[in-house]
């Protein structure tokens, strides 16, 4: 039972690697998940999501000007 439990944490860290997360934020999420916090586990995955939200969308806004900046030049036969 004990490899099983293991298992599916190895699996939840490996996911959490997939998604991006540092060490830091895994090494938080392991400890909430051995005290058994699952709401302060949600708290933390939320957390980064946003921040991963607020990255996408500064990415938005630089490419947004990015394409005013060509279709500017574009104009002025650049």
């Amino acid at each position: 039972m004990m490899n099983g439990n293991q298992n599916k944490k190895d699996a939840l860290i490996q996911n959490l690697q997939d998604a991006g997360c540092n060490q830091k934020i895994i090494d938080k999420f392991v400890d909430l998940l051995d005290k058994k916090q699952f709401d302060q586990i949600f708290i933390l995955l939320r957390k980064y999501r946003n921040t991963l939200l607020d990255n996408i969308h500064k990415q938005q806004k630089e490419i947004d000007i990015l394409d005013y900046l060509i279709a500017n030049l574009k104009k002025a036969n650049l």
